[in-house]
């Protein structure tokens, strides 16, 4: 069975899920993919999980870096899953490039190459955002693309981690604008 509570973020309402593993949504309202693998039977119930979640995201936006985890649940398939381990593994206040991650996938499975818009895909539909912190994805040519919370969003989230945004830019035209 998977819950939901709600949040009230200084940039917008968030819907989070959870089963008894762990949380397993966290989503703008309104964003892309918003609540896509939110089960059909699930009930709005305050479970321990939310209060931990609620808690780490007040510390996120007062701007500081929470210093406790929050139980997860990954429910993507295997190669998301995998994706989404190297997103929660990029450091509050640092980014990483889509071909970064590729890089870093190929390594571990022993080829060549990986896709960097296979990667992008994964990226773009993780299920729980800020914590597993997919706005920390950047295109290699500082292009703040890719991000199904919104641009404008992702760029507010940066800047509440003081990363330097000199470097990147909001690009003219592209599928997540």
């Amino acid at each position: 069975m998977q819950y939901i509570s709600h949040y009230q973020s200084p940039i917008g309402g968030i819907l989070l899920a959870a089963d008894e593993t762990g949380l397993t949504g966290l989503w703008f309202e309104g964003q892309k993919y918003f609540a896509l693998y939110l089960d059909k039977e699930h009930k709005e119930k305050e479970v321990p999980v939310f209060e931990t979640a609620k808690r780490w995201l007040d510390i996120y936006f007062s701007g500081k870096e929470p210093d406790f985890q929050v139980p997860l649940h990954f429910t993507g398939t295997d190669f998301q899953n995998e994706v989404w381990e190297i997103l929660y593994s990029i450091p509050y206040g640092n980014t990483m490039t889509y071909g970064e991650i590729a890089k870093k996938i190929a390594e571990k499975r022993g080829l060549k190459r990986m896709s960097a818009q296979a990667v992008g895909g994964a990226v773009g539909h993780n299920e729980i955002s800020i914590i597993v912190p997919c706005h920390r994805v950047v295109g290699s040519n500082g292009s703040l693309t890719g991000y199904a919370g919104g641009i404008e969003k992702k760029a507010e989230l940066l800047k509440l981690e003081k990363v330097d945004m000199a470097g990147f830019f909001v690009p003219k035209k592209g599928t997540t604008l």
